[in-house]
C-alpha cells in the first residue's frame, strides 16, 4: 500500500493556517499595491531618499507593511516570535544578519565577523534555527575580491590550484589584508561547526565568485568531513554553474568531504547581464528561463543520485523544482525528511510550497532575515522589485492569497 504523502501546492488551508484572517487581508494588500508597477518604481527612488532624510513616518511606514511582510524583526530576539510560529507548522528557519556589504574598513569587517558570530551562538540555543547565512563581502574588502578572482581567470587548473597561485601575485599588503579575511572565514565556521549550527555562504557577483568558493571548499573540506556544517550557493541562472557543481561533487569525493550544496536559480541578473555588455564578453547569465529551469532540475536530480556525498538544500520557489526533488526521492525509496535533504523559501514569499511541503514531511525553512530597517533596506528593495510583476510571483502569491480568504468565507 502507498503511504506517500500526496503534495499539492495549490492547498491553502495548510499554506496560510499560520495566517489570521486580519494578516492574510493586510498580505492582500500588500501583494496588491506590489502589484501596480508605477507604484513599485515609485517607491524604490523615494524609499533610499526618505531614509536618508529622515522624513516622518517613514520607518513606521515600511515597518508596518513591506518590512513586516518579509522580515522577522530587527532583532534577533524580535525574530523569536516568527520562529516559534513557524515552529509550530513543522516549518524551520534560516537566520540571516540583513546587513548586505560592510563597511570597508577593518573596524566594519570585524564587527560583522562578530555579528555573524552572535548569530550562530543564538541559533545554537533554539531548536528550530538549524541554519545560518553569511555573505564574504560583510567581512571582505569587494575590490579585493575583484582583484583575486581577476587573478584566477587568468590561470589555468582547478579551483585550489588557480586560487593559491593568485593569492602568491598579491602584493606583501594584499596578502596580509586577505589573510585576516580567512581567519574571520575559519572563526565563523570554526564556531558553527562547534555549536553544530550549518553555515550558508551565500553567492555573490561573478566578478568575485572565485575566491569564494575556493574559500568556501577550504571550509568544507576542514567541517565536511563527519557531518555538515558548510555550505556554497549555486546560482543556476548562470551558464558554468551545473558543472561546478558536479567538479565540486570530484573535489568532495577525492578529498573525502561532504559537498554542502543550496541551490538557487540566481540574485544578479540584470547586473550580470549590464556588465556583460558593458564590458564587452559573453553574458554568464542563461539565455532563457527555460535554460535555467533545465539546468536547475539537472542539479536537483545530480544532488539527490549523489546524497552520499552531497547535502543540498532546494531553495526554490518553482512549485515543479520542489515537486520533482520530492519525486525523486520517492523513486528511490528515500523519506522526505532524508538527513541530506532540505528545502528552504523566502519568509513572506511561497507559503503555499513551505507549508505543503511540511506537511508531508520535509525538512524545510523559511530564510529570515533580521536587522535595523535601514540596513535591510537594499534586501527589501529587491523583494519588492522581483515581485512586481503581476503575471510572476505576486499574482501568484495574490491569487492564492484571495483563493484562501474565499474559502475561510465559506
Amino acid at each position: 500500500m502507498d503511504t506517500t504523502p500526496v503534495i499539492s501546492f495549490n492547498n491553502t488551508e495548510y499554506a496560510f493556517a499560520y495566517k489570521k484572517d486580519e494578516d492574510l487581508k493586510k498580505a492582500q494588500f500588500l501583494f496588491s499595491i506590489m502589484g501596480t508597477q508605477w507604484l513599485v518604481n515609485l517607491g524604490l527612488k523615494l524609499t533610499p531618499i526618505a531614509m536618508k532624510w529622515k522624513l516622518p513616518f517613514t520607518n513606521t511606514i515600511i515597518r508596518k507593511t513591506i518590512f513586516r511582510q518579509f522580515v522577522g524583526g530587527e532583532t534577533l530576539a524580535e525574530t523569536a516570535t516568527v520562529v516559534k510560529k513557524l515552529g509550530e507548522y513543522n516549518v524551520q528557519v534560516i537566520l540571516d544578519y540583513g546587513v548586505e556589504g560592510g563597511d570597508d574598513g577593518e573596524h566594519g569587517f570585524d564587527h560583522a565577523t562578530e555579528e555573524f558570530i552572535r548569530v550562530i551562538n543564538y541559533a545554537a540555543t533554539q531548536s528550530n534555527i538549524p541554519f545560518m547565512s553569511i555573505k564574504v563581502t560583510g567581512f571582505s574588502r569587494f575590490a579585493l575580491l575583484e582583484k583575486i578572482d581577476v587573478l584566477m581567470q587568468q590561470k589555468a587548473g582547478t579551483l585550489m590550484k588557480r586560487y593559491l597561485t593568485a593569492l602568491e601575485l598579491l602584493p606583501q599588503s594584499e596578502k596580509e589584508e586577505w589573510q585576516r579575511v580567512q581567519g574571520r572565514m575559519i572563526r565563523i565556521c570554526q564556531t558553527a561547526g562547534e555549536k553544530k549550527v550549518g553555515v550558508l555562504v551565500d553567492a555573490e557577483e561573478t566578478w568575485i565568485q572565485g575566491p569564494v568558493d575556493a574559500l568556501t571548499i577550504m571550509m568544507m573540506d576542514t567541517l565536511n568531513k563527519g557531518g555538515v556544517t558548510v555550505y556554497n550557493t549555486l546560482q543556476l541562472y548562470r551558464t558554468d554553474r551545473l558543472q561546478f557543481l558536479r567538479d565540486s561533487y570530484e573535489a568532495a569525493a577525492e578529498r573525502n568531504f561532504i559537498l554542502g550544496a543550496k541551490l538557487v536559480r540566481g540574485a544578479y541578473m540584470e547586473n550580470e547581464r549590464k556588465r556583460a555588455a558593458d564590458m564587452n564578453y559573453p553574458s554568464p547569465i542563461q539565455p532563457d528561463k527555460e535554460a535555467c529551469d533545465k539546468d536547475y532540475n539537472a542539479a536537483v536530480e545530480f544532488c539527490i543520485d549523489h546524497l552520499d556525498k552531497i547535502a543540498v538544500i532546494v531553495a526554490s520557489h518553482n512549485d515543479s523544482s520542489n515537486l520533482l526533488a520530492t519525486q525523486l526521492l520517492d523513486k528511490k525509496g528515500l523519506p522526505h525528511h532524508h538527513p541530506h535533504v532540505h528545502f528552504s523559501q523566502l519568509y513572506g514569499m511561497s507559503d503555499n510550497i513551505t507549508f505543503n511541503l511540511a506537511k508531508s514531511g520535509c525538512s524545510v525553512s523559511k530564510y529570515l532575515p533580521f536587522g535595523p530597517i535601514k540596513d535591510v533596506i537594499p534586501y527589501l528593495m529587491r523583494r519588492a522589485e522581483e515581485n512586481s510583476s503581476m503575471s510572476g510571483q505576486t499574482g501568484r502569491e495574490l491569487s492564492l492569497i484571495k483563493k484562501e480568504i474565499k474559502r475561510r468565507e465559506m
